[in-house]
């Protein structure tokens, strides 16, 4: 199927792709971590707190993102299936680190309790650190040539320094004064959650060592994706309850955080949600492998309720 022409009525089947994708892919995923990752390298608690932390569920949407997008420009999976295990682990180290008592002090992830609240805060530091060098340990392995473990390299660190510019701006401060509300809460959504969706599809691309058009196409996708996740994310802490999340509901107002709800109201970010998944999908036209999976996965993304 063109993906520029799905319509309302291919709702319901684009939606039971979503699922399918997301389910078989993130398997893959999940059975590539556990079997390719050596734990008798480290002490057994600090390889107990990252399995813990890497291996404890989610939608694994990142890693998918990059197979999904290898796929869709004709690569390999072995190369998508190292670069998502890589851009996962640093994933997971950011969320571990985001809920330390000393950021957003949550108690909560997936449904069960946080890291520092499983295995100690010292634990939690540590087991963070240790992922984030697993990750780049990994790309240094991936089965490719030099100049696209380079570029792998790079598009990783880029997506993981805008995100960590992303948290300061979100916890610390320090957005442009000049900036209007809605863009400083667009300026944080691009770097905190939108910058390592954006990387995952522009590593599934060089993974398959796609050219300047597809990488492009990839991009727009990734970059709409991003922004279209967080305001979902934003509407699931007004909307839906900690207990249905697996996280805790509701503390951005109370911490008088900007979202996308409380600047321009939850009609508009619904309608803001469907033209970025809008925007996925067209951007999906110029590449030439199978898109149906990435126009799915933009479908399940935008009515997700979790």
């Amino acid at each position: 199927m063109d993906p520029a022409t799905i319509t309302p009525s291919h709702t319901t089947h684009m939606e039971q792709e979503g699922r399918k994708v997301l389910l078989e892919s993130g398997t893959l995923f999940e059975d590539w971590l556990k079997q390719s990752i050596d734990w008798s390298k480290w002490p057994d608690h600090l390889a107990e707190a990252v399995r813990y932390g890497l291996l404890g569920g989610g939608k694994r949407l990142r890693p998918v993102l990059v197979l999904q997008c290898c796929r869709a420009s004709g690569g390999r999976d072995d190369v998508a299936l190292t670069a998502g295990g890589a851009l996962e682990l640093v994933h997971c180290f950011s969320l571990i680190h985001d809920d330390l008592p000393s950021l957003d002090n949550d108690e909560l992830r997936r449904g069960q309790p946080t890291l520092h609240v499983h295995a100690g805060e010292p634990m939690a530091i540590l087991a963070g650190d240790l992922m984030l060098a697993m990750a780049f340990g990994l790309l240094a392995q991936a089965p490719c040539d030099a100049a696209v473990r380079a570029t792998l390299v790079d598009e990783l660190a880029t997506g993981t320094s805008d995100m960590v510019a992303g948290q300061v701006y979100d916890t610390l401060g320090g957005l442009p004064a000049t900036l209007p509300p809605v863009e400083q809460v667009k300026l944080v959504h691009r770097k905190k959650t939108g910058a390592l969706i954006r990387a995952a599809c522009r590593m599934g691309g060089h993974c398959a060592g796609a050219d300047d058009d597809t990488i492009h196409a990839l991009t727009t996708y990734g970059e709409a994706m991003g922004l279209m996740f967080q305001i979902v994310d934003d509407l699931l802490d007004v909307t839906q309850s900690t207990d249905h999340v697996g996280k805790a509901t509701g503390k951005d107002a109370d911490s008088g955080k900007r979202t996308y709800p409380g600047v321009l109201g939850i009609e508009a970010c619904q309608q803001e949600v469907e033209r970025l998944r809008a925007e996925a999908v067209q951007a999906l036209q110029p590449l030439k492998g199978a898109t149906e999976p990435l126009a799915a996965l933009a479908e399940i993304m935008a009515i997700r309720t979790n």
